[in-house]
Formats: structure tokens, C-alpha cells, sequence
């Protein structure tokens, strides 16, 4: 009776496996146990006899056979020795010979949503990334980030900050990018207006959450940003696209789908249009407001870059003078580090309580030493510095990457300069699938043309991001581009 128990944990015990003997002893009892192999009231070998047979040290199998009895697998039966519980079910009988699954190899028994055959972001791996308007780490003193680090820190130490905090976010946080909106992009807002997020990308799913329902429509522009339109129908919305010109949204369009469709929300990037780097001039920011008056839609405003503008002053946001209608998404990502992931929301308090509840149902309360960190660099002016020199810096890599697109891309490429963000948009007269396909066999990356397209008769263009490279990533990716498209 217990030999069968003493070879199949001797053909699983592996001293050089990164996991201790004791514990690699509980999981072979346990799997054999819902195996069928050992039945409840089985009587196991004593701790010195499965010690020498595996060749471990006693006190391993004791300190394993302890763990189980705890656990409830296992029962002591005093000087009769360890049973396999009473208590325990049938188990599931598997068939002869079944190989044990680990976690990779598992076959899976249950439903699950499966995620689409493209993914969202572009993958990593060897070659050379092309971001779609990524800025660039580098630039940013990491001593600057940790000494903010620190004294957040230190000042939640002092405080009892440790704690869960408000879902809201960090109060620190909240009032700096109040001040910031107000200041810099006349937002009527105060802290209460201010949701902190995971990234522009969890503010635009939160809003989404709290406006929309299976069924209700949203109106997005048949070019867009796709993970914004992914999480619309991972709500089950029922997506409704229009088209855009060198204006921005097509509103004659909108107000067409408003009277075909009860519509809740209009998705919309107005400073710097995604992909296509337009802005969304005044006479049709008037008009989607009076649009969302007559037929009670929230605008969802996605300012994801605001702080990058070359050519002018950028235009104030819809949220500076509609405040009522719109729910303005931004981010500090671009201005700091994509890596701290820090987002926002900004709307009226109870849309915000709405929002900041479901934070709490998914990440209870997000970062609170990384939300009072960048508070630091807000407060400090350090953030502000910051901005101004890397606005420069970018400034000479567009000026750069426009000549460089001139030099090797100029006889199947055209492209209108962006007057702001940190990427262009490519309109190539060339096979763009075969180019595509050509460039992801020599290694370089980006996003696919039919990634910003929601519609079949979309424009196809590519977004490439300018601001991460440098002038020799700059040249290689654009030679790379060359060559891909043949």
C-alpha cells in the first residue's frame, strides 16, 4: 500500500529545482491525493522511512508532513502514524499514465474572455521599437526622481501615510494637477474635480465604466486610438465611427449619428488628434459642445500630450469652457515616465466619486508614495524645468526626423509637420501589408497601420514616434522603413 506513494514522489523530488524539498514533498502528496493515488484514511510512510528512500534529511519530511496535517490534508493518528485525511472528497479518478500539468501546460476547463489576435501594445523583444509618441526616459535626472521618492517617503512616514488611502488619490497630487490645469490650461477645477489613475489609458476605462452600458453607443473617429475603442466594447458598447478631415472630427457626421443613434459619449483627442497629430479647430469644439447640450452625450477628452506644442499656443482644452460635458483624461506619463504610470481624471465631484469607486472595486487606492512623489517634482518646480528643456530637445528631434523622412522616405511618403506631440503621421504610397510584413522580419517594431482604423475604408497611414530616439535611432529606424518597403 504505500510503495505506490514512495516511487511517484521519488520520480518528482529534483534537489537542483529552485523550490525546497519540504516543499516539493507537499506538492507530490497533494497531487496525489486529487489524483486518486491516495485515498482518504491512507496510511503514509513514517518520516525516517520517506527520508531515506528519497535520500533527504529526515527533518524535511517532517516539517513537509507538519505543513500538511496543518493545511488539512494529512492527519496524525498518534502511534499508528499519518493517514491521509477522512474529511477530505472523492477526488476526480484521471486516466492511466496522465501526465501532471503545471501552470503552462494546463488544459483549461472553464470560459474565459480571450484577448484579440493583435495585441494593444507593441511587443517587446529584440530589433529596434518604434513607439507611436513614447517620450523619452533618458532625459529625465533619475536624481531628481529619487530624491522625490524620498522625501515622500520620509513625509509618509512621519504622517501614518503607509495606510489605504483615498481612492481619489493622493491629496497632494490632486491639488498640484488642479493648480496645474487651472494655471497652464484654464480647467475650472479644484482637487475635488481631480481623479488620480493608472495611466491616460485606466482614465479613459474608468470614465468609460461609469458612462457606459452593454448597448449604448459611442461615437469615435474612424482613425483613433484603438485601446480606447477596446475598452469601449469590453463593455459591449456599441461602437459608431465617423469620419475626420484636416480639421478634426467630421461634426455634420456626429450630429447624423446622434439622431440614428442614442448616444452616450463622443471619444475625442482634440489637441493633437491620434493618430493623425490634427487639431480640432474652435468653430467645431463650439459645436460638439452645443451637440452634447441638445443630445446629453459626455465628451471623453484624451489631452494626452498637452505639454508639447512648437508652433504656437495650444488651443485650451474642451473642458476649459464645457466643464459640465466633458470628462478630460490626461497624463503625466509623457511629462515624467510612462513607467510611473501616473493618469487623471477631471469632471464634476460626483462623476469622480462615481470613477474613484471603481478604483476602489480594481486597485483600491493606486500608488500613494508614487502619487506624493510626483506631487514633490510638481511642487518643487522641478517638473516644470523639466518640461521646458525637453520641449527643446524635442523641437530639434522633429526638425530632425522631418529632414530625415525627407532624405529616405520622400519619394513614398507624405506628411503634414505636427504643430505638436511627439509623433507624425505617415501617408506612404506603397503596399503598406507587404511593408509591414517585410519590416517585422528585420526586426523593427511599430504599430500596425490597421491598428488606428476602425472602419475598413479608414485612410491607412503609420504613426511614428520622433521624441525616444536619438539622431542615429532616428536614421537607422527610417532606413529600416526604406528597406522594408522594398
Amino acid at each position: 500500500m504505500l510503495r505506490p506513494l514512495q516511487v511517484s514522489l521519488g520520480e518528482r523530488i529534483d534537489p537542483s529545482r529552485d523550490v525546497p524539498i519540504y516543499m516539493q514533498i507537499i506538492q507530490a502528496v497533494i497531487r496525489d491525493i486529487e489524483r486518486g493515488r491516495l485515498a482518504s484514511g491512507t496510511y503514509l510512510p513514517s518520516s525516517r522511512e520517506l527520508a531515506q528512500t528519497l535520500g533527504v534529511n529526515r527533518k524535511t519530511v517532517v516539517i513537509a508532513y507538519e505543513d500538511l496535517i496543518a493545511q488539512g490534508w494529512l492527519d496524525s493518528a498518534g502511534t499508528r502514524g499519518t493517514m491521509v485525511a477522512a474529511s477530505l472528497p472523492d477526488p476526480v479518478i484521471r486516466h492511466h499514465g496522465e501526465a501532471e500539468a503545471t501552470m503552462s501546460s494546463a488544459v483549461i476547463d472553464y470560459r474565459f474572455a480571450t484577448p484579440p489576435e493583435r495585441p494593444l501594445a507593441v511587443p517587446g523583444g529584440p530589433g529596434l521599437k518604434v513607439d507611436e509618441g513614447a517620450p523619452d526616459g533618458r532625459l529625465f535626472p533619475v536624481e531628481l526622481l529619487a530624491r522625490a521618492y524620498r522625501l515622500a517617503a520620509l513625509r509618509a512616514s512621519r504622517d501614518n501615510g503607509f495606510q489605504y488611502r483615498d481612492p481619489r488619490g493622493s491629496p497632494a497630487l490632486r491639488e498640484a494637477i488642479a493648480a496645474m490645469l487651472r494655471s497652464q490650461r484654464g480647467l475650472p477645477v479644484s482637487a475635488e474635480n481631480i481623479c488620480i489613475t493608472r495611466g491616460s489609458q485606466n482614465g479613459i476605462f474608468l470614465a468609460a465604466q461609469v458612462l457606459l452600458g452593454r448597448g449604448d453607443s459611442v461615437i469615435v473617429e474612424k482613425l483613433t486610438y484603438e485601446p480606447a475603442v477596446a475598452a469601449f466594447r469590453a463593455l459591449g458598447a456599441n461602437i459608431v465611427p465617423v469620419g475626420l478631415d484636416e480639421d478634426g472630427i467630421d461634426i455634420d457626421a456626429v450630429e447624423h449619428a446622434c439622431r440614428r443613434n442614442a448616444v452616450r459619449a463622443v471619444f475625442v483627442t482634440p489637441h493633437h488628434q491620434f493618430p493623425t497629430t490634427v487639431s480640432l479647430r474652435p468653430e467645431r469644439r463650439l459645436r460638439l459642445l452645443d451637440l452634447a447640450r441638445q443630445f446629453g452625450f459626455a465628451i471623453i477628452e484624451d489631452d494626452y500630450d498637452h505639454e508639447f506644442h512648437f508652433e504656437s499656443q495650444p488651443l485650451l482644452p474642451l473642458a476649459a469652457y464645457g466643464p459640465g460635458h466633458v470628462l478630460y483624461v490626461g497624463s503625466m506619463s509623457k511629462l515624467l515616465l510612462p513607467a510611473l504610470r501616473i493618469g487623471y481624471v477631471a469632471a464634476p465631484p460626483a462623476v469622480v466619486e462615481a470613477i474613484a469607486h471603481r478604483v476602489s472595486l480594481t486597485d483600491g487606492m493606486g500608488n500613494a508614495l508614487t502619487e506624493d512623489a510626483a506631487a514633490e517634482l510638481i511642487e518643487s518646480g522641478e517638473l516644470r524645468r523639466h518640461g521646458r528643456k525637453v520641449l527643446q530637445i524635442y523641437a530639434k528631434r522633429r526638425a530632425n526626423f522631418a529632414a530625415e523622412i525627407d532624405r529616405t522616405l520622400g519619394d513614398i511618403a507624405e506628411y503634414r509637420l505636427p504643430d505638436g506631440g511627439l509623433a507624425f503621421w505617415l501617408k506612404v504610397n506603397t503596399d503598406l501589408d507587404k511593408m509591414e510584413e517585410r519590416a517585422a522580419a528585420m526586426g523593427l517594431r511599430f504599430a500596425s497601420s490597421r491598428s488606428f482604423m476602425t472602419t475598413e475604408d479608414a485612410p491607412r497611414g503609420l504613426r511614428i514616434g520622433f521624441a525616444s530616439l536619438n539622431a542615429h535611432e532616428a536614421r537607422t529606424a527610417l532606413s529600416a522603413l526604406r528597406k522594408a518597403a522594398g
